[in-house]
């Protein structure tokens, strides 16, 4: 019989808070986190806004000789990574550590050391590169940091699938406890990509809105007017546990790990496929491994990214994937706050989705003004809305056609 996997801790970096309270505050106020570029000059470039993380010190909040060996996205990970410790209050000794793991992903990892070293030896030569160049660029750096510092040694990786590295992440997590191969699993994904060449990359693609007379309306996801999604930064962490082993420390269990589905689409390195059969059937599988139907599903928060193509095919794949009742449930995209944090979407998500079953509210889908007949569901517009989901749905789709859906439920002893 398969362990049962729960949620007892959260933590987030995100471009409307530094926190999970500051965070959540700020979605339910409907604020956006898009803004003039600061990491770099971005006046040559099509798009001049995204969505960065605001006022984090590192050095404050990790010590300033230890953040200087970290990228930008191996520090929000582990300031998220801290945060839900704390709540978690899990104590990490020689009596259990072994059985404590790690599974952080990201999408493009330390890509800011990267670029910057590069300039240092083109200007200054090879010698002058950071002996930390390559420790601090490869993706599976923030796991291999978080696991020094809290000293779990259990299983430890990193796992890349674009923009659904969280919620593979989360769900490869879960699955490590459901075997038995660890108790604990510190899991998640951090992204930090907003960089000169990022941006470039994805305009190329025309994949970025170009609203720079707007920054703060410009992602706007399943509204008729969306021209593209807004780059943004962070990282969510999650503290999952067997429910044997949290209710043996006398966890305070948040929500369950209930359900998890991948599959890829086979079709297109970087466009869904239209009529979302892929992430459709991700979404079957979620729900089969959590042994629920179509109906049981009270709120999906959405991949909803604000490009013209997502936004439909997720839409039909809703609608394929739970019928009838896809009218009759509440889906929001908080891109239209947040961004697209990339790799860490999901696991932000999944921090968002937890907090709606444990405040009994659903955050809304801001800027949504002007319906699209290929997008009719009911997107929670502009406004919060009382609910008491007790299960939630989180998809995540990245480049490559991976597609990834989990199902976080209310905790029934």
């Amino acid at each position: 019989m398969r362990k049962r996997v729960v949620v007892t801790g959260l933590g987030c970096i995100s471009p409307v808070g530094n926190n999970v309270k500051d965070t959540w505050q700020a979605l339910l106020a409907g604020t956006s986190g898009a803004a003039p570029i600061t990491l770099f000059d971005a006046s040559a470039h099509k798009t001049t806004f995204a969505a960065e993380v605001k006022g984090f010190d590192a050095a404050a909040t990790l010590g300033a000789r230890e953040a200087r060996k970290m990228d930008r996205y191996a520090q929000f990970a582990v300031a998220a990574a801290h945060e839900a410790l704390a709540q978690s209050n899990l104590k990490i000794d020689e009596s259990n550590r072994d059985r404590v793991g790690v599974l952080i992903g990201s999408g493009i990892g330390g890509i800011s050391t990267l670029l910057e070293q590069y300039d240092i030896m083109r200007q200054r030569g090879p010698d002058r590169v950071s002996p930390f160049l390559i420790p601090m660029m490869i993706s599976d750096s923030a796991a291999g940091i978080l696991a020094i510092r809290v000293g779990a040694r259990g299983p430890n990786m990193s796992l890349a699938t674009a923009c659904a590295s969280g919620t593979n992440a989360l769900g490869e997590a879960a699955e490590m406890i459901r075997r038995g191969a660890a108790d604990v699993m510190i899991a998640g994904a951090s992204e930090a990509g907003i960089t000169a060449i990022a941006m470039a990359g994805m305009n190329s693609m025309t994949a970025l809105s170009t609203r720079n007379d707007d920054p703060q309306r410009a992602s706007r996801p399943f509204d008729k007017e969306r021209d593209g999604f807004v780059m943004g930064e962070g990282a969510g962490i999650l503290i999952l546990e067997s429910l044997e082993h949290a209710q043996a420390r006398g966890a305070n269990i948040l929500c369950e790990f209930s359900g998890y589905g991948t599959t890829d689409d086979a079709h297109h390195i970087s466009a869904p496929a239209e009529d979302g059969a892929g992430a459709a059937n991700s979404m079957r599988f979620a729900l089969r491994d959590a042994g629920l139907q179509p109906a049981d599903i009270g709120y999906i928060n959405a991949h909803g990214t604000s490009t013209p193509l997502n936004d439909k095919s997720e839409t039909n794949a809703i609608k394929s994937a739970l019928g009838e009742y896809a009218y009759k449930i509440p889906v929001s995209s908080t891109k239209s706050m947040t961004g697209h944090l990339l790799g860490a979407s999901g696991a932000v998500e999944a921090v968002f989705s937890a907090m709606a079953i444990l405040d009994n509210i659903l955050p809304p889908t801001v800027h949504y003004n002007t319906p699209d007949p290929n997008c009719d569901l009911d997107y929670v517009p502009n406004q919060p809305r009382k609910a008491e989901p007790r299960h939630v749905m989180s998809n995540s789709f990245g480049f490559g056609g991976h597609n990834a859906t989990l199902i976080l439920s209310r905790f029934q002893g």
